[in-house]
């Protein structure tokens, strides 16, 4: 199945060349994920992220809301265990 994942900006990389960038966390995983599609994020804000690009900004409710339904699926601890933990 392929969903995209709400994540929190905790980072955004400020460089001259190539599409911004930045540190986004999973639940405490984190990632460097492209933020090109998404300029008006900003630090704090969550983002659904889907192979590494930020597609949308939504709200921590919304972002929650997600959390929550991937925990009963089971897919969340899937996602810390294939991921194990690493940042």
């Amino acid at each position: 199945m392929c969903l995209a994942v709400p994540g929190k900006v905790l980072e955004i990389d400020a460089a001259e060349a190539g599409p911004a960038m930045g540190t986004v966390s999973f639940g405490g995983i984190k990632k460097q994920v492209c933020l090109a599609y998404v300029p008006e994020a900003k630090v704090g804000d969550y983002v659904l992220v889907h192979v590494g690009f930020a597609l949308n900004t939504i709200d921590e409710e919304q972002a929650q809301s997600v959390f929550e339904a991937l925990r009963e699926m089971g897919e969340l601890a899937e996602l810390e265990e294939s991921e194990g933990g690493e940042s």
